[in-house]
């Protein structure tokens, strides 16, 4: 048929050069291999295609095919086709006069990763966020599929206010709520909030917050959000038993303050019972704002459990809660319990329709809590963490008696404190034995003195075939 080879297979560029077909055909397809430009693991035309498309005998391609699997440049199996060899291909060799290229470092995925914040994915339930999914997308109402309320879908923060209020000792109405793509994005909504000036802190001049309190040790994208909105941050100073929150006093510009209250990332502890108190006297007397980041909120281990902050002032307290831990990051679900003042403002700081949010998400996430299967899903899930911590903790006092773990009842990591000035050998060991994990160094403020050692480990990211290596694998870089 007239034009027949426009639709024969994949396309291969090859310019053949020779008198010799097969010759210049094989010269070409080495070439293209040893460059790099057809990587291993490439199917190729299949003869008929390859030879329609370059004008030559089928035959001639077969054969140069043939020989190419012979030399080892291609591999050839019924029904798979013929593709490129994994093979390393050899290097080129270095013309007259030249220097041979330094060596490059090789970069690789490690073989083992520990690095903390990033729940099991592997256990996420599908099978019933799909059954939630169906039902939830059955029952939504037209109205659903268009922009929506900035808030979020009242479905969802209906069914979240009865969730937070059981579940976490939160004060929480549906108006109140505002849905958000991640911690991070309720965070740049409240800095944005602070910077411009709120009614509900009046600090500054013109009622603007000029300073932000954070812990000592905490995620640098978090402190990164509020420099980038104009907020200079002060570290509260901390102890054996955590942040010193009586420290607020002291700073007269500061018009909130960001904690992790419920299990503080990453050195673990919960605030005790007088230094919650003390926060929430502070926010009282100041006018400031407590922005509570309820980490880990849902797993706890050996204690009981610990109540979120804002159910001791709901009006100077903004609680933060995500989804990302108890179910996955992907899903892009996180959620803010405001001050009845706050909430047009966040609101308006947000847009004026739901641009951020899935409505299907949403709709599905409020199905699943109503369900019962997030509760029965974070059941499951703390039982899985609380082995594997107990597992991590046996192997370090069975391979490093001397390492001391700490933070470990709640969450999904550990803190392993090393000998002073070893953390950065530690580090170097592990990425030698392909460990992917972080030292608390990297959690620093930069205006805090360093003081501790240590490793932040998560036992929650490896699947299970790959725990133990993983543990062998830490016991290995441990002094």
């Amino acid at each position: 048929m007239e034009n027949g080879w426009a639709t024969f297979g994949a396309d291969l560029h090859l310019e053949l050069r020779g008198p010799k077909l097969r010759t210049g055909l094989m010269d070409a397809l080495r070439e293209a291999i040893r460059s790099g430009r057809l990587e291993a693991g490439v199917r190729l035309p299949s003869s008929r295609s390859l030879a329609a498309d370059l004008g030559v005998a089928r035959n001639t391609v077969a054969d140069a095919y043939a020989e190419l699997v012979a030399e080892g440049w291609l591999t050839a199996r019924q029904g798979s086709g013929t593709r490129v060899a994994r093979r390393a291909a050899p290097r080129p060799a270095a013309g007259p006069g030249t220097r041979p290229a330094p060596a490059r470092p090789v970069t690789s995925r490690p073989t083992y990763d520990l690095k903390p914040g990033v729940p099991d994915l592997a256990s996420f339930p599908r099978a019933e966020w799909l059954k939630a999914s169906r039902r939830a997308l059955t029952a939504a109402p037209h109205e659903a599929f268009g922009y929506g309320d900035p808030r979020g879908r009242i479905e969802l923060r209906t069914v979240l206010a009865e969730y937070l209020a059981r579940a976490r000792g939160v004060y929480a109405r549906p108006e109140r709520i505002v849905v958000c793509s991640g911690f991070v994005h309720g965070l740049m909504l409240m800095a944005q909030v602070l910077r411009a000036g709120s009614s509900a802190t009046p600090s500054g001049p013109g009622g603007k917050a000029r300073e932000v309190a954070v812990e000592s040790y905490g995620l640098s994208v978090h402190r990164d959000v509020l420099t980038g909105a104009g907020l200079r941050l002060r570290p509260l100073p901390f102890d054996g038993l955590g942040t010193r929150t009586e420290e607020l006093g002291g700073m007269a510009d500061v018009g909130a303050v960001l904690m992790t209250a419920a299990h503080q990332f990453p050195l673990g502890g919960a605030l005790p019972p007088d230094r919650r108190a003390a926060v929430i006297d502070w926010a009282r007397a100041s006018g400031g704002l407590v922005l509570e980041d309820d980490y880990d909120g849902e797993f706890r281990y050996d204690r009981q459990p610990v109540g979120a902050l804002q159910g001791l002032d709901p009006e100077r307290v903004v609680y933060m809660g995500t989804s990302s831990k108890s179910l996955a990051p992907g899903l892009r679900l996180a959620w803010m319990v405001l001050p009845e003042s706050l909430v047009d403002e966040v609101a308006a700081a947000k847009g004026t329709v739901d641009w951020m949010s899935s409505a299907l998400e949403q709709l599905t996430f409020a199905e699943f809590l109503a369900s019962g299967a997030y509760d029965r899903h974070v059941r499951a899930m703390r039982l899985r963490y609380r082995r594997r911590r107990d597992e991590l903790v046996a192997a370090v006092a069975a391979h490093s008696p001397d390492t001391r773990v700490s933070g470990i009842a709640a969450g999904l990591h550990a803190v392993l404190r090393l000998r002073p000035g070893t953390e950065p050998d530690v580090l170097r060991s592990a990425a030698w034995h392909g460990l992917a994990v972080l030292g608390l160094d990297r959690f620093r403020h930069p205006d805090v003195p360093r003081t501790l050692d240590g490793l932040v480990v998560g036992y929650a990211t490896p699947p299970d075939s790959g725990w133990a290596g993983a543990l062998r694998a830490l016991c290995r870089v441990l002094p």
